[in-house]
C-alpha cells in the first residue's frame, strides 16, 4: 500500500496494510485489505483535516489507529449490524462513520451540529466512496421529537456524558428490541446500570489495551400497551 501524496505533504510516515493489520491485532479484526484501504483514505483525511480544525487530541497515525479505529470497529467482532444506524454526536464519525468500513452496505445517518466537522464526515464518505451515508446537524434531543416513528435498528455513541438524557433521546430514535451502543469509561457504565425502566443492559465488553474503556450495549424494551400497563 503506498503513502498518499497528501500523508507526504503533511510530514507524516503513514502505515502500510502490514502496520495497520499488527495495531488491529489486539482487537482481534481481521480486515480485507479493500476494508484496509478504506481505513487509511479515511486516516490520511483525519490527518489532514486535524491540522486545520480540531477533530482530535489524537496527534499520530497509529494512536488514530487504535484509539479510534480499532476501539471503534471492534464492535464488529461481537455483533453484527444491518439496516439503519443513527451516530450520535459523530465529531470526526467514531464510532458511527468508522463502523462503514466494517459493514460497507449499513445505512448511517450521522448526527453533528458543528457545520466544519460535517462537512469532514461528508468529505470522508466521498473520497471511502461509501453510499448510504447521511449527515445532519440536528442535536438528539431535538432529532428525536421530530420524528413520526422510531425507524432505526441501532444508535451509537461516544464519550459523549449527559446520559441521563441522551439515553432516553437515543432510545425514542430505536424501534422496539433496537440496540444502543455506548463507548464509555467503567465509572459511566455504572451508572448508565441504574438506568433500567426503558433499557435491558447487556454484560459491557471491554476494550482492548483501555483501562477503563468499555461498550454498553441496550436493549430498547417493548412497551406494552397503555391499557395492560393499567392493570399491573
Amino acid at each position: 500500500m503506498q503513502i498518499s501524496a497528501k500523508a507526504s505533504r503533511i510530514g507524516l510516515d503513514m502505515p502500510s496494510e502490514e502496520d495497520l493489520r499488527r495495531l488491529l491485532l489486539p482487537f482481534g479484526l481481521d480486515l480485507s485489505s479493500a476494508q484496509l484501504a478504506s481505513l487509511l483514505t479515511y486516516l490520511n483525511l483525519l490527518l489532514h483535516w486535524n491540522r486545520r480544525i480540531n477533530l482530535t487530541a489524537l496527534r499520530g497515525p497509529e494512536e488514530c489507529v487504535t484509539r479510534l479505529f480499532g476501539e471503534s470497529i471492534y464492535l464488529a467482532r461481537w455483533i453484527e449490524l444491518r439496516g439503519q444506524l443513527l451516530d450520535v454526536g459523530s465529531g470526526a464519525g467514531f464510532p458511527g462513520l468508522a463502523l462503514k468500513i466494517a459493514f460497507p452496505t449499513l445505512e448511517v445517518t450521522l448526527l453533528e451540529p458543528v457545520a466544519k466537522k460535517r462537512a469532514f464526515l461528508k468529505e470522508v464518505a466521498r473520497a471511502c466512496q461509501w453510499e448510504g451515508v447521511e449527515v445532519l446537524g440536528e442535536r438528539v434531543e431535538v432529532f428525536a421529537c421530530s420524528q413520526q416513528a422510531p425507524q432505526w435498528a441501532a444508535a451509537t455513541s461516544r464519550a459523549l456524558g449527559h446520559y441521563e438524557t441522551l439515553v432516553p433521546s437515543m432510545l425514542r430514535c430505536l424501534k422496539p428490541q433496537g440496540s444502543l451502543f455506548l463507548w464509555v469509561t467503567r465509572t459511566q457504565g455504572s451508572d448508565l446500570g441504574k438506568m433500567g425502566e426503558a433499557v435491558e443492559w447487556q454484560s459491557p465488553l471491554r476494550i482492548p489495551l483501555s483501562d477503563q474503556g468499555e461498550i454498553w450495549h441496550g436493549v430498547k424494551k417493548t412497551v406494552p400497551p397503555r391499557s395492560e400497563r393499567a392493570f399491573r
